[in-house]
């Protein structure tokens, strides 16, 4: 019998990829207090999890002023790139390939997490009705303060330096984070972005920003580093569109004419139901797109295996799955079963619930 098309190798933009199965980003909130500096139990955790094809790692703040929760990670001072070059080393010693997710969360934050305890940014001063985590608990989002168009510039920089940092600590490639509610998708979104000038009012304006990023980044790096994830159908974090295909068409074939290494998507509600609204189609949105495909959320075995034989996707990323199965790309290979997780240790906290979990060979040496 043949291997499944899932377990085999596959080049991804510049990267080379041992088989089709991605760690998606996941956010576990156990950067260094001090600094937001990932550190050795971040280089063991994705270390033992280097038999993915491709590690995205947990969303990472580009500046200060892009972080929303307590305890991540950014990637904008040196202690931070030192940091992750601990892991990057970590996980190529273990023949894996790596890119780490650039993060701006935008309304999705709180004074508390912002520098001298300013408002949160966004384009438009909308609140979400959402939550955050300051380090004690979940609390409201406030209302955020609308960026004047002079700030703009300063963004894209961000994000061109944060992805010339992912460089130098030895990552394979970065992914853009545009979905999931955050501020790339606040400015994409009608719902969130009332703006009257060049990056609000018609589809071509607001996804301005987008391109800048894109523009600098793929100059920064080349293009066959960089991926980008976007969620046109989720609502995660408050977000919606009046008219989310139209949009989202726009934004594929803007991000096609890159060259990019793949789009990542999440297929209908982030972390929940693969269900899409009328009208919608994730395939008419992956056909407009060159690079790999690589689908994420809710995906079980079977149902990656037949993505990927189909040729639905090119690659499928799981999240969860990845937490408590370290070794979940043999897992899946063999048909065994997986670990459960512990919610109670996804977020915050040390070594338990994050570098703990058993392999299967572990197991059977009992």
């Amino acid at each position: 019998m043949s291997t499944p098309k899932l377990f085999t190798p596959l080049k991804v933009g510049s990267i080379d990829v041992k088989n089709r199965i991605a760690m998606a980003p996941l956010t576990r909130n156990r950067a260094r207090a001090e600094d937001d500096a990932p550190h050795e139990l971040h280089a063991e955790y994705y270390s033992q999890r280097a038999s993915a094809g491709l590690i995205i790692t947990e969303a990472s703040q580009i500046s200060p002023q892009g972080k929303g929760y307590a305890w991540t990670p950014g990637i904008y001072s040196d202690s931070q790139i030192e940091g992750w070059k601990r892991v990057t080393d970590a996980v190529h010693a273990n023949g894996g390939k790596i890119v780490i997710q650039l993060w701006h969360v935008g309304r999705i934050s709180h004074n508390v997490l912002q520098p001298d305890g300013a408002a949160p940014v966004a384009p438009s001063a909308l609140a979400a009705n959402s939550k955050t985590f300051d380090g004690e608990g979940f609390v409201d989002t406030p209302m955020p303060r609308a960026l004047d168009i002079e700030e703009l510039p300063g963004i894209v920089e961000d994000y061109r330096v944060a992805a010339a940092n992912a460089i130098k600590a030895g990552f394979d490639g970065v992914e853009v984070h545009a979905a999931n509610g955050y501020l790339l998708d606040q400015f994409l979104r009608d719902s969130s972005n009332k703006r009257e000038d060049a990056y609000g009012g018609s589809i071509e304006n607001r996804s301005r920003l987008l391109k800048e990023v894109m523009d600098a980044v793929t100059k920064e790096v080349g293009a066959g580093r960089v991926g980008v994830r976007l969620s046109p159908f989720s609502n995660a974090n408050d977000i919606s569109d009046s008219n989310p295909m139209p949009l989202f068409t726009h934004v594929v074939e803007l991000l096609n004419g890159y060259g990019l290494a793949y789009l990542h998507l999440v297929e209908g509600q982030t972390g929940g139901p693969r269900d899409l609204p009328d009208g919608a189609s994730l395939s008419a949105l992956y056909d407009k797109f060159d690079g790999a495909h690589m689908g994420n959320n809710g995906y079980d075995r079977q149902m990656a295996i037949d993505a990927v034989e189909n040729d639905q996707v090119d690659m499928v990323a799981f999240g969860r799955p990845f937490i408590a199965n370290p070794d979940l790309v043999e897992r899946l290979k063999d048909n065994a079963p997986l670990n459960e997780g512990d919610q109670a240790t996804y977020y915050g906290g040390g070594a338990e619930g994050y570098t703990d979990y058993p392999t299967l060979d572990a197991l059977k040496a009992g």
